[in-house]
């Protein structure tokens, strides 16, 4: 059983980490286990696991989170919206999370509804989750930042400020997805001019389908790599793995070189991704 802080462990060196989803079916469950079993030789310093659009997988995200954090000796952490939550809803989630040993969360807005209906609930920043945490129990906390901007943001110097903002009460931060290792570097660099000193984990996810790839890329504001898409789509079918695996080891390499503080491997639930982040850093 793990129950570390994330923070001592980015204290201590570059760390390697995974995110994973809860699977919608038993055939899911079974593909994940098997990623958490062959990644396991390997220990991931942590692993994350999402949280679904208003709190639509507060239960298996829970479950989830609570079975690896007992079964494997690195830490699970969860992430958690609020938005569209009543205070209540948090605390007693936050509360059954410190009984059940979980050290760590990943504090997140959420997104509004798609359906331009008002916001419900108590609140709709993730700084006031991040200060609800911080009030209530001793947890490491981590917040998203958006290297190329969130896409709610007017202004980039804005995004800059609110992240700097929550990372003054947070312990570290994990980027959304992006392609561009420049971007990353660019907002490490604001972030310092703004005397924000902590780590900032860049998330990279591989081009493994260009139209889920794309799709996501659209809701989050991440500038897609059409180029890129296009060559994968364009080569023959015994080709597409070895491009797809070029390219994210490219940008794995480009973010250790320029001195990353680790990678957050946004594997889909197949150890396939993480795996090569760790041959990469000498871990098989």
């Amino acid at each position: 059983m793990s129950s570390g802080r994330i923070e001592e462990r980015l204290a201590a060196g570059f760390t390697l980490s995974a995110e994973f989803f809860p699977p919608k079916t038993p055939e899911g469950f079974e593909t994940l286990e098997e990623a958490l079993q062959q990644m396991a030789p390997v220990r991931p310093d942590f692993v994350s696991v999402t949280y679904g659009a208003g709190g639509s997988t507060r239960d298996s995200t829970r479950d989830l989170v609570v079975s690896i954090n007992q079964r494997f000796d690195f830490p699970a952490m969860p992430h958690l919206t609020c938005m569209g939550h009543q205070r209540q809803e948090l605390v007693d989630l936050l509360d059954d999370y410190a009984q059940s040993g979980i050290a760590n969360v990943l504090a997140l807005a959420g997104d509004p509804p798609s359906d331009g209906s008002p916001l419900r609930g108590d609140f709709q920043f993730a700084s006031e989750l991040v200060e609800l945490i911080a009030a209530r129990h001793d947890m490491a906390i981590a917040v998203a930042a958006f290297p190329e901007g969130h896409p709610r943001s007017t202004s980039l110097a804005e995004d800059r400020r609110r992240v700097a903002e929550k990372l003054d009460v947070a312990d570290f931060g994990i980027t959304q997805f992006f392609f561009d290792a420049d971007d990353y570097f660019k907002m490490c660099d604001d972030l310092a001019s703004l005397g924000c000193s902590k780590p900032v984990l860049p998330g990279v996810m591989p081009m493994n389908n260009p139209a889920t790839v794309r799709r996501f890329a659209e809701m989050n504001g991440v500038m897609f790599p059409e180029e890129l898409a296009a060559k994968i789509e364009g080569a023959a079918l015994e080709d597409r793995v070895h491009i797809i695996e070029q390219h994210f080891i490219e940008m794995c390499q480009a973010l250790i070189a320029g001195g990353a503080p680790g990678l957050h491997v946004y594997c889909m639930n197949r150890p396939r991704p993480f795996q090569l982040a760790a041959e990469l850093v000498g871990r098989y």
